[in-house]
C-alpha cells in the first residue's frame, strides 16, 4: 500500500523485499491462507451439521486436507501474483534481499547468496511486520510444537489440537481444525478469550466454540511443553497454583506476535528499539527519530492488524509527498473471523467505566432477527455504546453472521460522529443482518427497539 501510493503521487519508489513473494505475513500466512481454510472448514461443517434441516442429504462426507491446503496456497498465489502486477504497473523497482541501513539515506540490500548492492534514497518507510512469539519455556520444532505458520499446511487433522492463547489467532486456527473433526484445548493466561475486546463477545464466542467442542482452560499459565512419541505434553499452573498436564497430537503457540526489528541495522543511524515489544519508536507523523525514515504496521505501536497498517502506509506516502492525511486510531475495527464472526469498533464498556465516562448501551439478538433465523445463523448479538448526555456513539460491538462486513457501518457511522440516534433513522434493507445494528441502537435510544 505504502509504495503503490508513493508511486501513484509521483514518488520514485524501490521496494525491499527478503522472500520470493510480496504481500508479507497477511498474504502469505496470515489473513489470506487462513480465511481460505476457514472458509473450506466452514463449508464441510455446515455440510455435515446443517444441510440435513435444509432438505439437503448426503452420503458418506468426507475432507481430504491436502486438496483443501492446495486450494489455499492457489488464493494466496492468485493474490501474491496480483501484488507483482500491481508493481509493474506503477514502475516500482523491486529488490529481493534483506535491507539494513548503511547511513538514514543509504541501504545495503544482502541477497540470498551473500551478494550485496546498495541503494541511495531521500525517504525509507520500515514496513518489516512481525513473526511469531513464543515462551522461553517452549521450544517451537515446526512438527508437533508449531505456530499459526505451520498450521496452515498440516498433512493431518489432528486428534486433539492444543492450542496456547486464546487470542484471535488461535481461535481461528483452532476453528478451522475443530469443525474437521479435532478436539481443540485452549490454554489461556487470561480469564477470558479474546481478552482486549468487548468483555461479552469473549463470553458469546466461548460458548459458540464450546458448542464446536472445544474445551477451555482459562486462567492457566503454561509452564512448558514437550514432545514424545509423536505426542505434546503441556504442563500449566491454573489459578490455585496447581500443575495440570495436557496432552494431544498438537500444539499451536498463538500467544502474540513481536515486532521483527533484527538485522536492519537501526544502530547505524541512531535508532533505539522498544525494549518490551523491540518496536519502533515514531512521532504523529509517524517518522522515526531520524528525518526522513518512516515506520509503519506491526513493527511500531498500535494494534497488529494488516487494515491500521495499510492506512499507515498510505498515509506516510502523503505525509511525504506533503499532503495532510489523517488517522483515527479509535476507529480502526477489530474482527475476529471465527463463526460466528467478532468485530468491534470504538471503545469497549470495560474502557468506558476506567475512564470513567457515562454511556448508556443497547443490544439485539440475532435470534430475533428474520435474516438470521432464515439462514440459521441465530448466535450472537449487536451492542451499541452512547454518551449518556450527547447520544455521540463511543462504541459498536458485535458478534454474529458476517459481522466481519457489517462492521464498517459502524466505522462510517462513528467517523461522522453519528448519534445513536442517526443510526437507528437510517432505513436499512429487510431482511438483512444490518437490521440488527439498528435495532441495538433503537434499544440505546429509550429502548425503543421494535423486535424484542
Amino acid at each position: 500500500m505504502a509504495a503503490i501510493r508513493c508511486a501513484q503521487l509521483g514518488l520514485k519508489t524501490a521496494i525491499i523485499e527478503k522472500y520470493n513473494s510480496f504481500g508479507g505475513t497477511c498474504l502469505n500466512v496470515g489473513c489470506i491462507p487462513s480465511k481460505a481454510l476457514l472458509d473450506s472448514s466452514e463449508h464441510y461443517n455446515n455440510a455435515a451439521k446443517h444441510f440435513e434441516a435444509h432438505g439437503i442429504s448426503l452420503k458418506e462426507l468426507s475432507v481430504d486436507l491436502s486438496k483443501m491446503i492446495k486450494r489455499k496456497n492457489e488464493v494466496v498465489e492468485q493474490t501474491t501474483g496480483g501484488i507483482a502486477f500491481l508493481f509493474k504497473k506503477n514502475k516500482i523497482t523491486t529488490f529481493t534481499g534483506i535491507g539494513s541501513f548503511v547511513d538514514k539515506n543509504t541501504i545495503k540490500i544482502t541477497k540470498e547468496k551473500g551478494e550485496e548492492e546498495t541503494v541511495t534514497t531521500k525517504n525509507v518507510i520500515i514496513a518489516t511486520g512481525s513473526k511469531p512469539f513464543s515462551l522461553p519455556s517452549i521450544k517451537i520444532d515446526k512438527k508437533r510444537i508449531i505456530t499459526s505458520t505451520e498450521a496452515l499446511n498440516l498433512k493431518e487433522i489432528p486428534k486433539h489440537l492444543l492450542l496456547i492463547g486464546g487470542g484471535v489467532i488461535g481461535l481461528e486456527l483452532g476453528s478451522v481444525y475443530a469443525r474437521l473433526g479435532s478436539k481443540v484445548t485452549v490454554l489461556e493466561y487470561a480469564d477470558s478469550i479474546i481478552p482486549t475486546m468487548d468483555k461479552g463477545l469473549g463470553k458469546e464466542l466461548q460458548k459458540s466454540l464450546k458448542n464446536l467442542g472445544f474445551e477451555f482452560l482459562l486462567s492457566h499459565k503454561v509452564t512448558g511443553a514437550s514432545v514424545k512419541a509423536k505426542k505434546v505434553i503441556v504442563n500449566a499452573e491454573n489459578k490455585k497454583g496447581e500443575t495440570v498436564t495436557v496432552e494431544g497430537d498438537y500444539c499451536l503457540v498463538a500467544i502474540g506476535r513481536i515486532a521483527y526489528s533484527e538485522g536492519l541495522g537501526l544502530e547505524n543511524i541512531g535508532i533505539t528499539l522498544d525494549e518490551r515489544g523491540k518496536k519502533i519508536p515514531v512521532n504523529g507523523n509517524l517518522e522515526t527519530p531520524v528525518p526522513g525514515v518512516y515506520a509503519i504496521g506491526d513493527v511500531i505501536k498500535g494494534a497488529m492488524l494488516a487494515h491500521k497498517a495499510e492506512d499507515e502506509g498510505v498515509f506516510v506516502a502523503e505525509v511525504i509527498a506533503g499532503q495532510k492525511p489523517h488517522i483515527d486510531y479509535n476507529l480502526i475495527p477489530g474482527v475476529v473471523y471465527t463463526w460466528p464472526e467478532v468485530a468491534s469498533v470504538g471503545k469497549t464498556e470495560e474502557q468506558l467505566k476506567e475512564q470513567g465516562l457515562k454511556y448508556k448501551t443497547g443490544s439485539f439478538p440475532f435470534k430475533a432477527s428474520g435474516r438470521a433465523r432464515a439462514s440459521m445463523d441465530t448466535e450472537g448479538f449487536v451492542k451499541v455504546l452512547a454518551d449518556v448526555e450527547t447520544d455521540e456513539i463511543l462504541g459498536i460491538h458485535m458478534i454474529g453472521p458476517r459481522a466481519a462486513d457489517m462492521i464498517a457501518e459502524a466505522v462510517v457511522g462513528m467517523e461522522y460522529r453519528a448519534s445513536a440516534e442517526d443510526i437507528a433513522r437510517i432505513c436499512h434493507a429487510h431482511p438483512t443482518y444490518t437490521e440488527a445494528l439498528k435495532e441495538a441502537a433503537l434499544a440505546a435510544t429509550e429502548n425503543r427497539a421494535i423486535h424484542i
